[in-house]
């Protein structure tokens, strides 16, 4: 599907709540590296310090990352583009390269109220044990949920 195509009818709305992907440019896996990992979770965190966004879970893949987040004073488009951007910048200092870090747009699926959020948080953070990382999600860095347990 064209990026072009990922915008269309996108609508966020502030306080709502969405499962998020993005996808590093061709499928690198950057985040294999934790010091590269590292630098997108700080700018996960700014987000969430500058009120653009509410992590509920995440986790980072070594080639995607996946979220629940709760929209702040900001739309999606505009956040998501933040994380992007910063973290690309970041990321391309760190390893002193220049270049298209993430892919393009994103997928996002906006959570009906019926919609179990635990439910959704833990298969997000255990993404890891299905892509066979490791044999235990306490194993795996890259990751965080407000639904610690």
């Amino acid at each position: 599907m064209p990026y072009s195509d990922l915008r269309k009818g996108r609508f966020s709305e502030p306080g709502r709540e969405y499962f998020i992907t993005a996808t590093l440019h061709q499928r690198r896996p950057l985040f294999r590296d934790f010091s590269l990992a590292r630098l997108a979770i700080a700018e996960l965190r700014r987000l969430e310090q500058e009120n653009c966004v509410t992590w509920l879970a995440w986790v980072l893949m070594p080639d995607h990352l996946h979220g629940l987040a709760r929209i702040g004073n900001e739309d999606l488009s505009a956040t998501i583009k933040k994380l992007k951007g910063r973290s690309g910048r970041r990321i391309n200092r760190a390893t002193n390269q220049r270049g298209t870090v993430w892919q393009p747009g994103f997928h996002d699926h906006a959570l009906r109220k019926e919609e179990d959020r635990v439910a959704i948080a833990r298969y997000i953070v255990a993404n890891p044990l299905r892509a066979g990382l490791v044999s235990r999600l306490g194993d795996y860095p890259h990751w965080d949920s407000v639904w610690l347990d």
